[in-house]
């Protein structure tokens, strides 16, 4: 699972190992997995990790597996493994193993106020191999916004305005990064170590046993057979994939390669083809149980189950392929779109009985973790449950080969996890020593004075901007700590605050000109990139409206008394069927809508998203007007319809 907004493909992206170093890659997978389940579930047989040894233990084991699998440019990707990244691998194990074995000296000694010379140099090298690791896995514009927090201690003294901040030494930076409880094994790398990691290996068994073409015929058999079947199948394959896959671009190219050219079949325009898998791609990263990295960070950040964030994520992801389901169904409608020939559906009853192991495994996630509240043990036992129970079956049965490609699989995921998350890790420890975050906060509400609306506009703005040039969870780190605290002290909810942040850094995904998963869809559908983006904002317009709305309304993620989040959530949904039709301009059963009753039904469901009386009230005529004049016009195009036929 690649949460993170970089290269299109794996394939592209990855080196094929063979002999002796895929024998190191699976065995570190396997041994990263091993101290996984050793520390999280409370092992002591041969002692506990003190401090932050666990922490450089899998910085140890999964950092070096990056720099093996990942070239340092794409031309590189052929042949064999250059000796410079041997070397780096090499590096990338001994600084941070040399501090899992010293982790108690560390804390003793205070070896991150001054280091030793020799532990300097050591920490020297740690933050220079996470930078180099920070730009294979998430590209050059992200590596060198990571070096600016890097060094920021260097002359944040001498910077103007809301940028200055507290100034450090060399040998303090290094020491607090590497050695430090907020540096590369702050924040970011705890949720990998303490949360995160076994949802990865949930989501690479799914994906190793077949669970993608699970999905994929599940999707097929509920909806491939009705009106606009494809479309539909890639929203809901979309959703269920997203589930397991955490990154839009991964969604694209796996779902994408099967509905894309299915849709265009049966009479999809190749950009709204595109824009349709780009759309639902992009919303599957937001669909729990098994959210992007920045929803388990958003979790220890909060300080809060795993399990409410999941909850708070249901509605607005509702909502998001609600809307998406609804313009596709009245594209096709409107153009008379057919869904697939019946041959080609799986029966759902097949589907189910072939695919029971991958229903089990997810069922029991959810129930382990809604009811059970084991955020961090169930997804290492629905692995287990799932690994088990596919050898029922000879198709998904596994033999040695496909156990060591699993590994391999969970090793490429955790590699590239650790890379970018201990680069953010020292964004959030700058962004704490220089003490620029607080300053930051504080000048945004004095910018805003007091506007709520104009606080939440500049957040969004800001959200969007950071999202196209930084990992989606780097933006929120840094919007989290600059941003929410002004956000929450201006009254809104923590949580909604969070989601907020998080549901626009994922804007850039579908709006040019960045647009990088409409891109990908293009390319596979031979689009327009441009016109391709553009049709999948249209489509995604959920991204834009709803974070407003359960900002202001925490009701709609669930937060508050049921008299407040019953008629929230009947509302929300009224406006995503008014937004829809009115972006779109047709109803099925009632044809082409006239612009004036477009207005009237995108008012309609804006008014109604609010929680303010007097809006919903405007909400209401507005709905009033647009039902009873459809109403009106299906009356007049049946009598029209029967006067013809007379």
């Amino acid at each position: 699972m690649s949460p993170e907004k970089t290269q299109p493909t794996s394939v592209e992206r990855y080196r094929t190992l063979a002999g002796p170093l895929r024998w190191i890659f699976i065995i570190f997978s396997i041994a990263g997995v091993v101290a996984a389940i050793y520390q999280l579930f409370h092992f002591d047989f041969m002692g506990v990790f003190v401090g932050d040894g666990y922490f450089y233990l899998l910085i140890a084991i999964f950092l070096p597996l990056l720099f093996l699998m990942a070239p340092a440019r794409k031309s590189l990707i052929q042949g064999p493994v250059p000796w410079y990244d041997l070397v780096l691998a090499l590096l990338a194990f001994i600084a941070p193993f040399y501090f899992f074995l010293n982790s108690y000296r560390m804390v003793q000694e205070g070896w991150e106020i001054v280091p030793p010379m020799r532990i300097y140099l050591l920490g020297l090298i740690l933050m220079i191999v996470i930078l180099e690791a920070a730009r294979r896995a998430g590209g050059i514009a992200f590596a060198i916004i990571c070096l600016i927090f890097a060094t920021y201690g260097l002359y944040a003294e001498h910077m103007p305005g809301l940028l200055e901040g507290y100034g450090s030494s060399l040998r303090r930076l290094v020491g607090f990064f590497s050695m430090g409880t907020e540096g590369v094994t702050g924040l970011p790398m705890k949720v990998v170590g303490n949360l995160l990691i076994g949802y990865m290996v949930f989501a690479v068994a799914l994906q190793a046993t077949g669970g993608g073409k699970f999905f994929l015929d599940l999707a097929s058999s509920l909806f491939g057979g009705m009106r606009g079947g494809p479309a539909k199948m890639s929203i809901a394959a979309s959703a269920f994939f997203g589930s397991i896959s955490g990154s839009s671009i991964s969604n694209v190219l796996t779902t994408g390669a099967i509905t894309i050219p299915t849709m265009r079949r049966i009479g999809y325009p190749a950009h709204f083809a595109g824009a349709i898998e780009a759309a639902s791609s992009t919303g599957g990263v937001l669909m729990p149980p098994i959210m992007g990295v920045t929803a388990f960070v958003i979790a220890e950040f909060l300080a809060m189950p795993y399990h409410e964030i999941c909850i708070a994520a249901i509605m607005p992801s509702l909502c998001y392929f609600g809307a998406l389901y609804f313009q596709v169904d009245a594209f096709a409608a409107k153009a008379d779109l057919k869904g697939l020939p019946r041959e080609e559906i799986p029966p759902v009853k097949k589907t189910f009985k072939e695919g029971w192991s991958y229903t089990l495994g997810m069922f029991f996630l959810v129930w382990a973790l809604l009811f059970w509240h084991w955020e961090i043990h169930a997804p290492f036992w629905a692995s287990l449950i799932l690994l088990l129970a596919c050898n029922f079956r000879k198709e998904t049965r596994l033999n040695g080969r496909k156990i060591l490609s699993f590994f391999e699989s969970v090793g490429k995921v955790l590699a590239e996890l650790v890379g970018l998350l201990c680069a953010i890790g020292m964004i959030i420890g700058a962004l704490s020593l220089t003490g620029v975050a607080h300053s930051f906060s504080t000048e945004i509400i004095s910018l805003a004075k007091g506007n709520l609306a104009l606080l939440l506009i500049l957040g969004a703005a800001t959200s969007f901007v950071l999202g196209m040039g930084m990992t989606i969870t780097a933006c929120y780190v840094f919007l989290a700590l600059i941003l929410a605290p002004a956000l929450v002290n201006s009254g809104l909810n923590p949580l909604a605050v969070h989601l907020y942040i998080m549901y626009w850094g994922m804007a850039s995904y579908i709006t040019p000109p960045v647009a990088l998963s409409a891109f990908v869809a293009a390319g596979l559908a031979g689009a327009d990139p441009m016109r391709t983006g553009f049709k999948a904002m249209q489509l995604g317009f959920v991204k834009y409206f709803v974070p407003f709305f359960f900002v202001i309304n925490p009701a709609i993620i669930l937060q508050g008394s049921l008299q407040e989040i019953v008629p929230g959530v009947l509302l929300i949904f009224i406006t995503v069927i008014g937004l829809s039709y009115a972006l779109e301009g047709y109803m099925p059963n009632v044809g082409k809508l006239p612009s004036w009753l477009r207005v009237s039904l995108f008012l309609c469901g804006v008014c109604l998203g609010f929680p303010w009386t007097n809006v919903r009230l405007a909400g209401l005529l507005f709905l009033f007007i647009s039902v009873v004049s459809i109403l009106y016009i299906r009356k007049g195009r049946k009598s029209l319809h029967s006067a013809r036929n007379e």
